[in-house]
C-alpha cells in the first residue's frame, strides 16, 4: 500500500492523478478529501488521505478529529504501508514551517515527516508546485534542515514535481520503484 498524506490542499488528488491516471475527487477548496480514498495502480493500492490542517468552512474540532483519524489509519496498517508520500506545497511549506517555529511549534509537516520514520515507514517528500518556486535549490534545503535530512539524502528523498502541469512525474514515479523495489515490495 502507498499512501499519500500532506496538508490540505497541497494537491495529493491531483499527484495521484498525474502519477495513476486513477481520477479521485479533488477541488480548489482545502478539505475535499474527508475520507482515504483507495484507487489500484500497478495491482497495490494507492490511498488518498484527506489533509492535514485548515480545512475551509469546517470547524476547528472537526478538523482535529481529521487528523486524528489520519493518524489511527497510518498506525493501525504500518504493517501494510509500503511507503508514504508526503506531499507539500514548495511555495507556502518554508513561510508555513517558519510561523510555527515562530510560535514555538513543531511545524506539522516535519511532525509528521518524524511520525512515518517512527513507524518505520519509507517517505518520499513530493515538493509540489514547483512551478510557483522561485529557488528550488534552496527549498529543497530548507526543507531537509527542517526534517533533519542529511544534504547527501535530499535526491533520495525529495521529489520537486508540479502535478498540475506534469512536471518530473516520471521521476516521482521512478523513485517510487526503486523504493518499493529496496523494500522488496
Amino acid at each position: 500500500m502507498i499512501v499519500f498524506v500532506g496538508r490540505s490542499n497541497v494537491g495529493k488528488s491531483t499527484l495521484i492523478f498525474a502519477l495513476t491516471g486513477k481520477w479521485v475527487k479533488r477541488g480548489k477548496r482545502p478539505g475535499v478529501t474527508r475520507r482515504p480514498v483507495e484507487v489500484t495502480w500497478r495491482n497495490r493500492k494507492v490511498v488518498d488521505m484527506p489533509g492535514f490542517g485548515f480545512m475551509s468552512g469546517v470547524p476547528r474540532e472537526v478538523q482535529e478529529r481529521v487528523k486524528d483519524e489520519i493518524v489511527r489509519f497510518i498506525e493501525e496498517r504500518a504493517g501494510e504501508i509500503d511507503l508514504a508520500v508526503l506531499v507539500v506545497d514548495g511555495k507556502a511549506a518554508p513561510e508555513i514551517i517558519e510561523r510555527w517555529e515562530k510560535r514555538g511549534e513543531i511545524p506539522i509537516d516535519v511532525e509528521f515527516f518524524e511520525f512515518l520514520r517512527e513507524l518505520g515507514i519509507p517517505v518520499i517528500v513530493a515538493v509540489n508546485k514547483i512551478d510557483k518556486v522561485k529557488n528550488l535549490g534552496a527549498t529543497l534545503n530548507y526543507l531537509a534542515e527542517r526534517m533533519g535530512v542529511p544534504y547527501s539524502e535530499i535526491p533520495e528523498i525529495f521529489v520537486p514535481v508540479s502535478a498540475k502541469f506534469g512536471t518530473n512525474i516520471d521521476l516521482l514515479r521512478k523513485r517510487i520503484e526503486e523504493v518499493l523495489r529496496e523494500k522488496g515490495a
